[in-house]
């Protein structure tokens, strides 16, 4: 399927600044310590169907397969050039991971087919309306009892976040993410239990970890 005529925003924002992307993370993000508690959580066994929203660049993916190397790990993600350098990644490290281009509101995957679908530092790209047809069609890809564990900015507390928050992120694209909406959108497109349940200061503003289920 061509995905050509679809905008989206790259990982770094522009393509130019994608060699950027994994050093950056790694030092501002603290990517290495918030994606480990990421897959903490997501209490992953032998056997799991996973998904990999949004894959970036493969690190996520890569981190999934070494901790748990008999989960059944599929990736998405709409831009070809990070594609490249995730398909690169998971090669040098050995890990035969899927890696396919498309968009989180139309996963081309069956109904059911995941126990577990993480996703970092996606959401925040994506416009409210695009956040919801993205978490609905989640909800369609997760079996009964599955659940969607995501890491993106969060709502600041305390003044030295507020701080932050004002200085860095403008677009509008992350409204709903600095306002807590996101356990809200979560709900709304069919999810229960939806929190909030983890947090962490970081220099480029609050992350947090957002979990909900299907019933």
């Amino acid at each position: 399927m061509s995905h050509a005529h679809r905008h989206f925003v790259p990982a770094a924002g522009f393509d130019l600044l994608l060699p950027l992307y994994d050093p950056l993370g790694k030092l501002a993000l603290r990517n290495e310590q918030t994606r480990g508690e990421l897959v903490r959580r997501a209490a992953l066994t032998a056997g799991d169907r996973v998904l990999d929203l949004g894959c970036g660049t493969g690190s996520l993916s890569v981190m999934i397969q070494r901790k748990h190397p008999a989960v059944q790990l599929s990736a998405l993600d709409p831009d070809e050039k990070a594609l490249a350098r995730a398909r690169r990644k998971a090669e040098q490290a050995g890990f035969a991971i899927r890696f396919e281009q498309g968009f989180g509101d139309a996963l081309p995957f069956a109904d059911g087919a995941f126990d577990r679908v993480l996703s970092s530092l996606v959401l925040h790209h994506l416009t409210s309306a695009e956040k919801l047809a993205t978490l609905r069609d989640v909800h369609r890809v997760l079996r009964p009892g599955g659940s969607l564990h995501v890491l993106d900015f969060g709502p600041p507390r305390g003044r030295l976040d507020r701080w932050l928050t004002h200085l860095i992120h403008h677009g509008h694209r992350m409204d709903d993410n600095l306002a807590g909406q996101i356990p809200e959108l979560m709900r709304e497109a069919g999810f229960e239990g939806a929190l909030e349940s983890a947090s962490v200061r970081t220099a480029l503003g609050r992350l947090s970890i957002f979990e909900a289920k299907r019933a």
